[in-house]
């Protein structure tokens, strides 16, 4: 494994070409503390969870536009009224010219209702299952979405979990490949050595600057490539 680079370094070279600290700070993300994720609704959760699983490989705009359409087929994603949906009538909903025509990912909507229904009964919320989750280990929390659900592999939990306002970083091509060309990785960004071998590296940024993974992420992106935040 190669010497790491500083955050200070890191963080200086996007600045010159952000347009400087201003510039920079401007297209931060931000993270909200754990009392208001906390304050989340299931439903609001299963909503912002199945749009991100539709966005997966789609146009996100025309998601977004398609979005109130969903929230009226799916009982504003009330876990408990989605999972009294048949199969048939998932099906039919999978078909609508309103919706998205798209079987899988609307069977997801049910697939991760049952998921947030689950966790609520063991830890009295979803929302609390996921801010109170440590994000020194935060590759875990992916790792419980992909086993608990349906469709969040990939990027699409971390996306979620950066648009609720969870501390998290992000696996974009750029980062990928700052961490290969700096050989800060000897598996894949899939495996569980390879996400362990990254939360690493951030944690160590974070120790080094004070900032918040899902900051790291967007500055060191800033840094590189293309840009890809």
């Amino acid at each position: 494994m190669a010497r790491l680079e500083s955050f200070d370094s890191i963080y200086q070279r996007a600045c010159e070409r952000k347009g400087g600290e201003q510039g920079l700070a401007t297209r931060l993300p931000e993270v909200l503390p754990e009392a208001k994720i906390a304050q989340y609704s299931d439903a609001e959760l299963l909503s912002e969870l199945s749009k991100k699983v539709f966005q997966s490989g789609f146009v996100w705009r025309v998601v977004d536009n398609k979005w109130p359409a969903y929230e009226a087929a799916f009982f504003n994603f009330e876990p408990q009224k989605v999972l009294m949906l048949s199969p048939e009538q998932i099906q039919q909903r999978a078909g609508d010219p309103e919706l998205i025509r798209h079987l899988k990912k609307t069977m997801a909507i049910y697939d991760n209702a049952l998921m947030v229904h689950d966790i609520r009964v063991s830890h009295g919320s979803f929302a609390k299952f996921i801010a109170q989750w440590p994000c020194e280990n935060i590759v875990g929390l992916w790792a419980e979405l992909k086993r608990l659900g349906s469709r969040l592999g990939g990027n699409t939990g971390p996306y979620f979990l950066r648009s609720i306002g969870k501390d998290t970083f992000l696996l974009t091509e750029d980062i990928k490949g700052y961490f290969q060309a700096h050989k800060l990785i000897d598996a894949g960004f899939t495996s569980k050595r390879g996400l362990t071998q990254v939360q690493a590296v951030f944690n160590e940024w974070q120790a080094q600057s004070g900032r918040s993974l899902a900051e790291i992420s967007r500055i060191l992106a800033c840094g590189v490539g293309d840009n890809r935040i």
